[in-house]
């Protein structure tokens, strides 16, 4: 009796946390997406290997760039983003919350697809302001310099 009951016990403790984890992987927390220029990207892990990156994003220029952290776990969006390492580039990310240990990944932060953007963007105007041109005034005509002769010697004083 105390056998079927510890079986049982168990075998829900497994089914709930199998659903548990299908719920977590299905369903995201949060989505959207983040831009800026990829800084680091590798592959990491000891026995669950996942493919972890890092882009800077600067909110105003002359500002902090802030670092988002994101783990991809598709080969081929991990491949083009590869393709992008030191570009601009867009990130769609789905937010998975409560995922046991990092085997799934080190953050929760998974990039399903990635679109690289051309910089400077096209038609955007420069940062600095042209300056104004002015006028060229005509230069005065170039003189020779005029350079008095040497003076002579001081002649010596009579009686001396």
């Amino acid at each position: 009796m105390f056998k079927r009951i510890g079986f049982t016990f168990l075998l829900g403790v497994i089914v709930l946390a199998g659903l548990y984890l299908v719920v977590v992987f299905e369903w995201s927390y949060s989505s959207g997406e983040r831009a800026g220029w990829v800084q680091k990207f590798s592959r990491k892990g000891w026995v669950c290997k996942t493919w972890e990156g890092e882009i800077a994003m600067m909110n105003l220029p002359g500002s902090v760039p802030e670092v988002f952290s994101f783990t991809v776990r598709d080969p081929a969006v991990a491949d083009r983003i590869a393709q992008t390492v030191g570009q601009r580039v867009t990130l769609h990310y789905e937010q998975h919350r409560g995922l046991p240990g990092s085997c799934f990944g080190e953050t929760e932060y998974w990039v399903d697809a990635v679109t690289a953007i051309p910089w400077p963007p096209v038609g955007a105007q420069p940062a600095v302001p042209a300056v104004p041109t002015v006028p060229a005034v005509p230069a005065a005509p170039a003189t020779p310099a005029t350079v008095p002769p040497p003076s002579a010697p001081p002649a010596p004083a009579p009686g001396h």
